[in-house]
């Protein structure tokens, strides 16, 4: 079983909203709505393959019952200590304004005082004795201490669990210092952490902390690095729905590639086929099976040589 830890899940919605005008009344046309968080979409891509999968997460109000009944749903086991306020929605807009086509609202979501984080280490120690791999994605609620991803991975480092992590910032900075065995960053989130996003300054700097690093870089693919192979991974996608979650479900893909102990080659080939699956339809953060099993025999790998 893959354990994915997501803090701070949301509700995605997805809004067509055909102009914004200010001081006025705007109406939208359609919406959807969708579990949403980081972690909520790994978990949902490696259930979604057919492997066993649990999440994780702080549950909070109305939204959060919402949440934790669409992911169960779909089969998908959750646990997690309850939060008082709200859950989080986030919004992306479609638009015929190209200004604001693809532009995000996020609310605040709920606040996690010490108490709430030692409940969620309480069913995370739990968890742990039946997890062979751990990804931890997202960011925290209010409230959170900076070093709340690193207390979970030096737990999960001293129970031999290998943690796959996926986030930015201050809990980026601190969970590096507690050495994790891997971690997928964007180019934007490389340039911030290693102050580069040339791939190989990232990788040396990143090494020092990290086994395994996934680095995406939009269109130009995943370049995956690994028991001293670094490989190129990448498809052509005709049309691209959405991209969001993109990241998470390559996320997802990669840590299935290790848990199932395939080659750095074959795991890097998952990730690309996990990530672009998630662009082909308006789902936001999820996959289907039959694009994936589609993809994976289109991904170019290329091995490439270390600067």
């Amino acid at each position: 079983m893959i354990l994915s830890v997501c803090p701070n899940p949301s509700i995605d919605t997805y809004a067509q909203l055909p102009d914004f005008k200010f001081g006025q009344a705007n109406r939208v046309s359609w919406q959807r709505e969708f579990p949403g968080g980081k972690g909520v979409h790994v978990a949902m891509a490696i259930k979604e393959w057919g492997d066993a999968s649990r999440l994780l997460a702080a549950w909070a109000g109305h939204s959060g019952k919402w949440i934790k009944a669409a992911c169960e749903e779909k089969g998908l086991s959750t646990v997690g200590p309850k939060l008082p306020g709200e859950n989080r929605k986030c919004y992306t807009f479609l638009s015929d304004n190209p200004s604001l086509h693809n532009t995000e609202m996020m609310e605040p979501g709920p606040e996690m005082t010490a108490e709430h984080f030692d409940d969620l280490t309480s069913i995370f120690m739990q968890e742990l004795g039946q997890a062979s791999m751990v990804v931890m994605s997202g960011s925290w609620p209010k409230g959170s201490e900076a070093t709340a991803y690193r207390k979970l991975i030096s737990l999960a480092n001293s129970n031999g669990k290998k943690v796959m992590l996926d986030c930015s910032g201050e809990q980026l900075g601190h969970a590096i210092e507690e050495g994790v065995f891997g971690l997928h960053l964007n180019e934007h989130e490389a340039l911030q952490f290693c102050g580069t996003s040339d791939v190989h300054a990232a990788m040396r700097k990143l090494h020092e902390k990290v086994d395994l690093i996934a680095l995406t870089k939009g269109k130009e693919g995943l370049f995956l690095s690994y028991l001293g192979k670094l490989i190129h991974a990448n498809v052509t996608v005709d049309k691209v729905i959405s991209t969001v979650g993109c990241g998470d479900c390559l996320t997802a893909g990669v840590a299935l590639g290790v848990s199932k102990g395939l080659s750095v080659e074959e795991i890097a080939r998952y990730g690309a086929a996990f990530g672009a699956a998630n662009c082909l339809r308006e789902d936001l953060g999820m996959i289907y099976k039959a694009d994936v099993e589609r993809l994976l025999p289109q991904i170019i790998t290329k091995e490439l040589t270390y600067a």
